[in-house]
C-alpha cells in the first residue's frame, strides 16, 4: 500500500522532472516527511569546477552554487506540507545562508528539516552531504533559508 508521503514524492518527482533547472542538474526526491526532506543531486562534470591541487593535476568539485540550489530547493520544499493547499499555495525565498565547510567531490544529498512554518514565514535548515576529496561522506555544506508562505 502506498502511503500519502509516497503520493507526495512521486508528485514532486513528476513536478522535478517537468521542471527545466532542477531536471537538468538530475534533481531526485528520496523521501519526503512531514517537516523533513530528503533530496539528492548526482556528481556530474557539467557541475564541477577544476582547480589545482599542487601536483600539476586537477580536481573537479562540485559548484558551490549547486550546493546552495540544493539548499534553497530542499527547504523550500520541505515547508509545503505545513501549507492549506501545499500543492497551490506559494512559497518563495526570503533570506537563504550557506556555510560551505569541504569541497564536494560526489553526489550531494540534502537533508531538509523545518524550524518552524508560521502564518506567513517558514524556516528550514538544510545539511548538504558528499564524499569528500578523501573519499568519506561528510557534511560539505549547511544552509538556513527563510521563506514567505502565501496562503490562499
Amino acid at each position: 500500500m502506498i502511503d500519502e508521503t509516497d503520493d507526495a514524492a512521486a508528485f514532486l518527482q513528476a513536478y522535478i522532472d517537468d521542471h527545466g533547472y532542477l531536471s537538468w542538474l538530475g534533481t531526485q526526491v528520496e523521501s519526503m516527511e512531514h517537516d523533513r526532506l530528503v533530496m539528492t543531486i548526482p556528481f556530474d562534470e557539467k557541475l564541477t569546477n577544476t582547480r589545482p591541487n599542487g601536483d600539476g593535476n586537477a580536481t573537479a568539485n562540485i559548484h558551490g552554487g549547486i550546493a546552495a540550489t540544493l539548499i534553497d530547493t530542499a527547504g523550500g520544499i520541505a515547508l509545503r506540507p505545513a501549507l492549506d493547499d501545499p500543492m497551490e499555495d506559494g512559497v518563495a525565498t526570503i533570506n537563504l545562508n550557506v556555510n560551505y565547510l569541504r569541497p564536494a567531490a560526489g553526489d550531494l544529498t540534502a537533508t531538509a528539516d523545518v524550524i518552524r512554518a508560521g502564518s506567513s514565514v517558514g524556516v528550514s535548515t538544510v545539511t548538504v552531504e558528499s564524499e569528500a576529496p578523501d573519499g568519506e561522506t561528510k557534511a560539505v555544506a549547511t544552509g538556513q533559508g527563510a521563506y514567505r508562505l502565501f496562503r490562499r
